[in-house]
């Protein structure tokens, strides 16, 4: 009984004072159950329950976390994937050599540059200030024999200058390429810059780009492949500072093929997540496009909340609250996964309605979930709704790990079932459902025995309602209804989807939609917005959880969760669920038919009479006579 109540076996002194009592009474297994090792033994078991650990469920493969370079000689710069979108090269940050708003007063390749550098455009974003060709598109190999003087290097190599042996030709000027950094696998810094010359790489040499365009000097401005088909590479032009434009839209900025357009540093705020290595008023070096603080692109007017790490002119906010570092990650899983059973606890420990874990709007905060709630922390790693007003969040310090403070939720919340672990760990609507039923209904899904899937060419494939769909419907036709009480909160995310900000209806998804532009530039992904039968072509701009609802179903929508334990509780059958898995925790096997005839019904009326207090359940079933006798 130690070993189930709190995890450990009896100290000496505890076996003797039970033997000098001559038995374990009801009162001293009620005793166990007050002890902090009771405590913690229960959180492990519903820690199991929950499949509490959104580690793998949380999109973070470093693309939002500022980089720091070694000994911190680096400008603090983002260097993963969307590095591609900003500066032409996955895994490139900035130039660490120029100072974005005085970017004439050094250069780094003359002979690529204009002779006047424009730092910022007409609306402040920071413009490229120093351009190399793309590894990825280029073989550069390096220029040897340069003849010493001054001036301009590449100028120089063309003549006398040598590449594998041969005369490096004056014609090919453009594609010298100084290199201050050898942008390969081993990235390092050279103490005085390296010249290379860059042409097409062989895969793209044997796929046809082989002609050389000259300018009226006779210098090479572009490599093109005449016949170049889909998929092919047509044409490489000569790198310079010049961004494009996407779909030509004004401020929508991309960078020429083939090369890595690198900005400047400036003097920022320090970022939150570092008050160590970045004292609070201490200026920090940051590369100029993560350095800006724009809530939208000053040219389209787009929103860079979520989508700020794709976009020139967004960055990553005042202090860096949009991007991630420092380890905040992790803190930010474990207390995310630390949450619910916190809830949990506090029920037990009031000894309230267990069900209580399930509907209340009690909810808690530790240092790295306040200030993720209070200031919209790195909100494309974290897509997550604050559950109550950001300022009503308590004030907890980042960094304060141990830290828990108790605080109500909107009224929306129902428990664990729309904590931040739970819709994280469960991401779809169809999840939560199969997650709720096997974990509190002791239920899961399995097909009727005479279901059946039809024919290939039956048209009932191509029913896109599961609930209706042939050899679905069996268990869609459950599931579907019984989904749609989350159907306020997003998938894949921490949203809720509050009637003000995500309407029934939303006009302008629906005009994107019937326009073509089907994703409304990243603003309506919750809303349909493709037609794939009748009933999608009639829902245009609907919000995608009312898709294929009856109007029967929309109230689930509506009442969310709480509902739903609502009516579950009146079956009973949480109830008996309750009894069977404390049982099989306890007794380390499921009842057998005969325990359940003989023990059953008399704990659940027991729980039931006891407002479904869990302590005194566990201490009914230890003192059981099959607990007992356990083997």
């Amino acid at each position: 009984m130690y070993l189930d109540l709190v995890g450990r076996p009896p100290t000496l002194e505890e076996y003797s004072h039970a033997r000098n009592k001559g038995g374990i009474l009801e009162e001293d297994v009620l005793a166990l159950t007050h002890r902090e090792e009771f405590y913690e033994r229960l959180k492990e078991y519903h820690r199991a329950q929950l499949r509490a650990n959104v580690s793998t469920s949380v999109l973070n493969n470093g693309d939002n976390t500022l980089s720091v370079g070694r000994n911190f000689e680096k400008p603090l710069e983002l260097r993963g994937n969307f590095s591609s979108t900003l500066r032409g090269r996955n895994g490139t940050g900035c130039s660490a050599s120029v100072q974005q708003d005085a970017c004439n007063a050094s250069s780094e390749d003359p002979h690529l540059e204009p002779a006047t550098k424009t730092c910022r455009d007409a609306r402040g974003v920071p413009l490229p200030v120093s351009v190399d060709y793309n590894p990825q598109q280029y073989n550069c190999v390096e220029i040897l024999n340069i003849p010493a003087g001054a001036g301009n290097a590449c100028a120089r190599a063309a003549n006398g200058g040598t590449v594998g042996g041969a005369p490096f030709e004056a014609k090919y000027l453009f594609f010298c390429d100084n290199w201050r950094v050898n942008t390969g696998s081993n990235e390092q810094v050279y103490a005085t810059p390296k010249q290379f010359f860059c042409r097409p790489n062989a895969a793209l040499v044997n796929q046809g780009m082989t002609t050389e365009e000259l300018d009226d000097q006779g210098r090479v401005v572009a490599f093109v492949n005449p016949t170049a088909t889909n998929g092919q590479t047509a044409r490489l032009d000569r790198c310079t500072l010049d961004l494009r434009n996407n779909g030509n839209v004004q401020g929508d900025y991309r960078t020429q093929p083939g090369c890595v357009q690198r900005e400047g540093w400036v003097e920022a705020p320090p970022p939150y997540w570092d008050p160590v290595n970045f004292p609070t008023q201490t200026p920090v070096k940051m590369c100029a496009i993560e350095a800006q603080a724009n809530s939208t692109n000053p040219w389209t007017m787009q929103q860079c909340n979520v989508r700020f790490s794709a976009d020139r002119s967004c960055g990553c906010g005042l202090n860096a609250t949009r991007c991630e570092g420092g380890g905040v990650h992790t803190q930010r899983v474990q207390a995310i996964n630390e949450e619910p059973l916190r809830i949990i606890d506090s029920v037990v420990r009031r000894d309230e309605d267990y069900f209580n874990a399930l509907t209340t709007r009690r909810g808690f905060v530790n240092g790295p979930l306040s200030q993720l709630y209070r200031n919209g922390q790195t909100p494309r790693v974290w897509v997550a709704t604050s559950p109550t007003r950001p300022d009503l969040v308590p004030d907890v310090p980042l960094h304060a790990n141990d830290t828990w403070v108790e605080y109500t939720r909107d009224e929306y919340a129902s428990g664990v079932l729309t904590t931040a672990e739970w819709l994280y760990r469960f991401p779809t609507q169809r999840a939560r459902v199969s997650q709720f039923w096997l974990t509190y209904l002791c239920k899961s899904f399995v097909p009727p025995t005479n279901a059946a899937v039809p024919a290939p060419e039956d048209a009932c494939n191509r029913e896109n309602n599961l609930a209706k769909r042939c050899g679905c419907k069996g268990c869609h036709a459950t599931i579907e209804p019984v989904a749609a009480h989350w159907g306020r909160f997003g998938e894949r995310n921490a949203q809720f989807l509050d009637e003000q900000e995500f309407p029934r209806v939303s006009a302008k998804c629906r005009d994107c939609a019937l326009a073509g532009n089907t994703s409304c530039d990243g603003e309506c992904s919750n809303y349909v917005m493709q037609a794939f039968d009748g009933d999608g072509a009639e829902s245009l701009g609907l919000l995608r959880t009312y898709l294929y609802r009856s109007q029967a179903e929309e109230p689930n929508i509506n009442g969310g969760p709480r509902t739903l334990v609502t009516k579950m509780l009146q079956s009973g059958e949480l109830e008996r669920c309750a009894v069977q898995n404390l049982w099989t925790q306890l007794l380390g096997r499921p009842m057998t038919t005969d325990e359940q005839r003989l023990y059953m019904t008399g704990l659940v009326d027991d729980f039931a009479q006891n407002n479904h207090n869990l302590r005194k359940l566990m201490v009914r079933i230890v003192s059981t006579d099959a607990y007992w006798r356990v083997d």
